[in-house]
């Protein structure tokens, strides 16, 4: 990456075991394509008033990971899903989808796919 790995945590202490897996996925991303230029991670932890969840036990976690990539940008946003519980799932779950979309913007670069004018 041209651009260090930003990791940010809202509403939630700063987890070094957090910060781990997030570089651990960064990693795995990079290892799949190797032109990523940056890679921004937000952990947020939703204030109480602000979730229309239904209770559940602990916190509940959203999660945004933005790829830069040569001429555009990935956006991964757990918002508008339901929270995990689990900060952990959260984040591997994240980046799976970042995974899932940065393999076809890597097939559209390639040619694979087709674009379709609009």
């Amino acid at each position: 990456m041209q651009v260090p790995l930003e990791t940010t945590f809202r509403n939630l202490d700063r987890s070094e075991a957090v910060e781990a897996l997030v570089r651990e996925e960064a990693a795995k991303l990079e290892r799949h394509f190797e032109h990523i230029v940056s890679c921004r991670v937000t952990i947020e932890a939703p204030h109480r008033h602000q979730t229309k969840e239904p209770k559940v036990k602990g916190e509940l976690y959203h999660v945004h990971v933005e790829l830069g990539v040569p001429q555009q940008r990935l956006v991964v946003s757990q918002k508008g899903k339901p929270a995990y519980s689990d900060v952990y799932k959260a984040v591997r779950d994240a980046f799976k989808v970042a995974n899932r979309q940065l393999e076809d913007y890597a097939r559209k670069l390639r040619g694979d796919v087709k674009s379709h004018a609009h």
